[in-house]
């Protein structure tokens, strides 16, 4: 599901392909329902405003800033989620 866009033209991208430093608004949340639900548990719901903080040497996982607090997931994880691009 991964986009080849540059993320801030806009379009919806997967969360693992949002540059550090960027903003943007979780649109949906796709993969099994397990995997689905223990997203939204760590409060990735349609709308909420994410922000990729910074990336591990090798890209893998990647800290985010979701509702004022540090999360950070696998970029597999990260690739089920479709975000917005702020900005």
């Amino acid at each position: 599901m991964n986009t080849s866009r540059a993320a801030g033209d806009g379009l919806a991208h997967t969360l693992d392909a949002l540059a550090v430093g960027r903003r943007a608004r979780v649109h949906a949340i796709s993969g099994d329902s397990h995997v689905r639900r223990r997203l939204l548990e760590m409060g990735m719901c349609k709308g909420t405003g994410v922000e990729v903080v910074r990336r591990a040497p090798f890209g893998d996982p990647i800290e985010l800033r979701v509702r004022g607090y540090a999360l950070s997931l696998r970029a597999e994880q990260a690739a089920l989620v479709l975000v917005t691009p702020e900005g």
